[in-house]
């Protein structure tokens, strides 16, 4: 059992391992002691061997690897609270960053990310979704693997210079389309989101992990510069959760749980998200559990949780709402009556009226039915509360079981290189070809000169013998005439002389 705090009884509230996969939510308002919370159920469930996954949105849950100091505050609440073994210890952790800068880096590919989760990361309408499916589907078809933000730019270029013979089989394919999430692309990498796409791609078998000890690895994902654009933060952390999803195979109810999966800051997921991936959401939610994954949603509102959602939550620990606003209001009468009634205590003015660390409590049983709310002070964590120190959180890092596994970046080949081959080469020939009618016109040109040179020159030739000729026959009709004449004359003048 987890141990998750104790009643103004003195009896302990726990939690049964085997109903973890029913999932839960812990909610509350800024500083009524969320981070906490998950810290001690992040360290319960490693004591028992199962792998954790949390994001560490203020950056203050990696003293969850160092051992808890004294204090008396934690004394005075071991002392309330009757715990009988509380022992303070590190846990093991694994600090993973999108960025690479305070953990190993976190990669996906275009491909497994899909097109639906990277139209809603790169807020894409209808038509421009649909030609980000025609793009994957075009790519499938030929073997051409997307694996970064130049892949999937290279593909797009690629279907709008093909545009003509593509709309054919898929229909139409506007350059408008083409260049609005070419334009999207660009925004998601001056983001830093082109960090998050690339080789080599994350194991989800490196985050399920147990140490020597058979403790359960706690994932820390360093996520205040990734909150910066909530959008990616969001998007990074439910397809982490679908390639859960998708990759484990069925194990119907086990008596613990494979991995437990914390979604800090949940409303980012829920905001503004269109229907078919609020579908999405709801289906992977509730068909995980017989993967054997408990899905912790951690907000500040159970109002920020769609009902669909929300109601596959079984195991719900809420601590203090301010309500001063008719949303807070709405929240708390909301939350009170998500809870099953307890009679010794009204629920919806208690909401209100919890101190830091106290939460209403209530928890499935063995037989999966939930416990009436209960009254609760949430134990210490047995780990430090805060962040660790640079020296400290290099340490744990070079100890890590995945160090020098993803901290290089690799580039295979892929959709740019071969595109950019196939454009390459097909410049090439059209290089050649051009050359070649080049050299035929040259030599067409030359031929042609050299006949028009052979006409000309036949031509003078032709004239010079027309002229000799004319003059031979002109001396000649003189000659005979002259020569006629005098012979004429002579036989006329001999004939006359002799008359």
């Amino acid at each position: 059992m987890l141990l998750i705090g104790g009643n103004p009884k003195k009896e302990h509230i726990v939690l049964n391992p085997k109903m973890a996969n029913r999932h839960g939510l812990v909610a509350g308002a800024t500083g009524t002691g969320k981070t906490v919370t998950l810290q001690v159920l992040a360290e319960g469930f490693s004591k028992m061997g199962v792998p954790v996954f949390t994001a560490d949105v203020k950056g203050d849950l990696s003293g969850v690897a160092a051992a808890a100091g004294s204090h008396p505050k934690i004394d005075e609440r071991i002392e309330k609270i009757g715990i009988d073994n509380y022992q303070s210890h590190d846990n093991p952790v694994i600090f993973w960053d999108v960025f690479g800068k305070h953990g190993h880096p976190v990669r996906t590919t275009i491909s497994e990310m899909g097109p639906i989760l990277l139209a809603n990361l790169l807020e894409l309408n209808d038509t421009q979704e649909g030609v980000l499916h025609i793009a994957f589907d075009i790519a499938d078809e030929q073997g051409l693997l997307l694996l970064d933000i130049k892949d999937l730019r290279s593909m797009l270029n690629w279907l709008s210079d093909n545009r003509k013979e593509i709309m054919r089989e898929y229909g139409n394919v506007s350059p408008q389309s083409v260049a609005a999430i070419v334009r999207r692309l660009l925004v998601l990498e001056n983001s830093g989101g082109d960090q998050f796409f690339g080789e080599p791609a994350l194991n989800i078998q490196d985050m399920m992990r147990t140490d020597t000890s058979g403790r359960g690895l706690i994932n820390i994902l360093h996520s205040k510069e990734l909150m910066l654009n909530p959008r990616i933060y969001s998007t990074f952390l439910l397809w982490l959760l679908s390639e859960l999803f998708e990759e484990l195979e069925e194990v119907g109810d086990p008596d613990k749980p494979r991995l437990v999966f914390f979604f800090d800051e949940a409303h980012l997921l829920f905001e503004n998200a269109p229907k078919a991936l609020l579908d999405r959401i709801e289906q992977v939610v509730r068909l995980i559990r017989s993967k054997g994954v408990g899905v912790f949603f951690v907000t500040q509102h159970p109002t920020d949780i769609p009902d669909d959602v929300l109601g596959q939550l079984g195991n719900r620990i809420q601590h203090a709402l301010r309500a001063f606003t008719p949303r807070d209001f709405k929240a708390v009468k909301t939350a009170a009556e998500t809870f099953r009634p307890n009679p010794e205590l009204d629920a919806e003015s208690l909401i209100t009226q919890l101190g830091v660390g106290e939460a209403l409590v209530s928890v499935l049983d063995e037989k999966g039915r939930p416990g009436i709310v209960q009254q609760t002070l949430i134990c210490p964590p047995e780990s430090r509360i805060g962040p660790l120190k640079g020296p400290e959180r290099k340490k744990v890092f070079q100890e890590s079981p995945v160090h020098g596994v993803y901290d290089k970046a690799i580039d295979r080949e892929s959709a740019y290189e071969i595109l950019l081959a196939k454009e390459q080469k097909l410049e090439e020939r059209k290089q050649k070809e051009m050359e070649q009618a080049k050299q035929l016109r040259e030599k067409e040109e030359k031929a042609k000169a050299a006949k028009k040179k052979a006409s000309r020159s036949s031509s003078r030739k032709s004239n010079r013998q027309g002229v000799g000729e004319t003059f031979l026959k002109t001396l000649a009709r003189t000659l005979g005439s002259n020569l006629g004449k005098k012979l004429l004359r002579g036989i006329l003048g001999s004939l006359t002389g002799s008359k």
